[in-house]
């Protein structure tokens, strides 16, 4: 039995999810999810995702929650910090791997065991909804800007909004039909961007910023999926939701910031 608790925001948790999913297939094991609706994620999993018959899902609102505890303590428990010294470029190590007996419990953020495939996550009808909502006005050539602020330093440091700027100036040149679809946690970068490109900004307008709530993750998950329905994104530096929006559906990504670096 293969038990994984998801830790972290949304993106974090559909690649440890994936991950878990794919070890336990390779091990011929049942997974079960513990889903912990705290303050960094404060939606239950079914007001997001259709149920999966390929694990069976648990929420929880405390890491006291006796159930959790039980299996926790009944399995060999694997951290997130463990998980960091025993993996390479998205895998465990082998040697590692083989060691974990029949019964594991892991918690952790990190992407751990290879796998590119969105399968287990269907958004519930009424988000999949909004995303058609979001995505009906794409032009030819819809580019996704994912700006990523609030505590995330080293996104905020290496991915300027002068850098976003000039990513998107340069997709314009070479793409004049482009649009773009800006994902964002910091109103005021979205209010410069409009400034800048008018109305090739699209975007969720009334989106709920919060985490904590589940229009919140719902509005992010609006956020990720129409992201992932563009032809590209200009990403930020260390950033999860960047990485699995462009991974979702194997579509290219540019860094900003990083860009002229690379010229």
């Amino acid at each position: 039995m293969l038990i994984i608790q998801p830790i972290g925001g949304l993106c974090n948790r559909m690649r440890a999810i994936n991950s878990a999913w794919m070890l336990a297939k390779d091990r011929g094991d049942s997974l079960t999810v513990i889903w912990n609706i705290n303050q960094e994620l404060g939606a239950p999993f079914e007001a997001l995702f259709e149920p999966s018959p390929k694990f069976h899902v648990i929420n929880i609102h405390s890491k006291w929650n006796p159930k959790k505890l039980f299996l926790q303590t009944t399995s060999r428990f694997v951290n997130n910090e463990e998980i960091k010294a025993h993996k390479g470029d998205g895998l465990l190590d082998e040697a590692f791997r083989v060691s974990l007996p029949s019964r594991v419990y892991i918690s952790t953020e990190e992407h751990f065991y290879p796998c590119h495939s969105y399968e287990l996550f269907t958004p519930v009808p009424s988000i999949q909804q909004k995303i058609r909502q979001m995505t009906r006005d794409y032009s030819s050539h819809p580019v996704g800007v994912h700006i990523r602020r609030t505590d995330n330093l080293p996104s905020i440091g290496k991915s300027s909004t002068e850098a976003f700027i000039d990513s998107m100036d340069k997709e314009l040149k070479e793409h004049p039909d482009t649009i773009f679809y800006l994902a964002t946690d910091d109103r005021t970068e979205e209010s410069r961007l409009r400034d800048a490109f008018g109305d090739l900004i699209l975007s969720n307008k009334d989106r709920d910023l919060s985490r904590n709530s589940t229009a919140g993750i719902r509005d992010a998950m609006i956020d990720l999926y129409a992201l992932a329905s563009t032809k590209k994104i200009i990403g930020s530096y260390f950033s999860s939701f960047t990485d699995i929006a462009a991974d979702m559906h194997g579509i290219p990504k540019v860094i900003a910031g990083e860009e002229n670096e690379n010229s």
